[in-house]
């Protein structure tokens, strides 16, 4: 966090006069990620990624903005969020878009478009220990994924980190880590 005014901002979250402060950050796909996958059309399994018009909402990995099926075009992929290799590693199909977008900025709050379309977005939320064995699996429901996220991680120390899944595929959305405020 070298710049100043995030360092200012950090984990705030504006709610009615006063203010929480959000202990945890979103981590998308990174643009360098996405970049590799577009120049070599290979995924990390060598597998060839896929170029198609959307057909669902997605969300894209990097800015974890939905597409707009019929319009924008993605990109089908294999990956894994985890560097260990376990059991609990769950490489899967991701999208990301065709184009470059900008990588998710708002990393103190839940993507709003996925939290707001719980029909298209049915999310679980899987923690992980250090070892990234799976530890902890909630669905979300109705309840505030945001709020849900600080619970866990101020009632379950041993989470080191949260996936974001959609719970009816499965599919990986993205990682949630523990943040410090200093």
């Amino acid at each position: 966090m070298g710049n100043p005014a995030e360092t200012a901002a950090f984990g705030q979250r504006k709610e009615g006069v006063g203010e929480k402060f959000m202990t945890f950050k979103i981590v998308s796909i990174s643009n360098e990620y996405a970049t590799r996958m577009r120049s070599t059309m290979r995924d990390d399994f060598g597998r060839p990624v896929i170029e198609q018009t959307a057909t669902g909402y997605g969300p894209c990995r990097v800015s974890l903005k939905l597409f707009v099926p019929g319009e924008d075009k993605r990109l089908l992929l294999t990956y894994t969020p985890f560097t260990a290799d376990n059991a609990f590693n769950q490489p899967g199909p991701i999208y990301i878009h065709q184009k470059e977008v900008a990588q998710y900025s708002d990393i103190h709050r839940f993507p709003s478009e996925i939290k707001a379309d719980k029909v298209h977005f049915p999310l679980s939320l899987i923690g992980y220990n250090k070892a990234q064995e799976m530890i902890f699996s909630k669905l979300v429901h109705d309840a505030d994924v945001d709020e849900l996220i600080e619970q866990i991680f101020d009632e379950s120390p041993s989470v080191e980190f949260l996936h974001a899944r959609n719970s009816e595929p499965c599919c990986f959305i993205c990682t949630i880590e523990r943040a410090e405020i200093n």
